[in-house]
């Protein structure tokens, strides 16, 4: 049985720069990665620079609110 406190955990990084803008009455979205964090190693939230398909350039990406 898997514990409840697993010390590796699935989370979500999200855009910070993109917002839901309105072009045209299409939204463009917000950037989304999916990645594993060592609990231990990493207590506070995560925050990485990735590739924003929306922005079309390297942005902050931060770990999302569940």
């Amino acid at each position: 049985m898997a514990r409840s406190k697993d010390v590796r955990v699935t989370i979500a990084l999200e855009c910070t720069s993109c917002t839901w803008k309105e072009t045209g009455g299409k939204s463009t979205g917000i950037s989304r990665y999916t990645t594993r964090k060592n609990r231990r190693n990493t207590p506070n939230r995560l925050e990485l620079k990735k590739y924003c398909f929306y922005c079309h350039k390297h942005t902050l990406h931060k770990e999302s609110k569940k």
